[in-house]
């Protein structure tokens, strides 16, 4: 993953857009926090097919959110990064609500 590359730019700024510069993780806990990094709910390393699908992309907060999630040394999904992929699985359109339109990210 060339997170350096044009491509990858475009994309984290269109999540990040599309979630509302907010940390969805944090709000499935009830907080509100800044989002200003996209993560790989299933890492690119290990799907490189899914590295650039909305579905497999969440804003989060880097200094919070982000360090929950992975392990910053080992690059490894901890806990709660294992529990997101329970929660969210492949080609699902999680932003979608129960009614299926768009959920609303303010």
């Amino acid at each position: 993953m060339n997170y350096g590359s044009a491509k990858w730019k475009k994309k984290r700024k269109r999540i990040l857009k599309l979630d509302g510069y907010k940390d969805r993780v944090a709000a499935m806990y009830g907080q509100t926090l800044e989002g200003n990094m996209v993560h790989h709910i299933y890492p690119a390393a290990e799907y490189p097919e899914w590295e650039y699908e909305d579905w497999n992309l969440i804003t989060v907060n880097k200094e919070i959110t982000h360090n929950k999630l992975e392990n910053r040394k080992t690059g490894e999904l901890t806990a709660m990064g294992k529990m997101l992929q329970r929660y969210i699985k492949p080609y699902q359109n999680w932003r979608v609500n129960k009614y299926g339109t768009a959920t609303k990210n303010h």
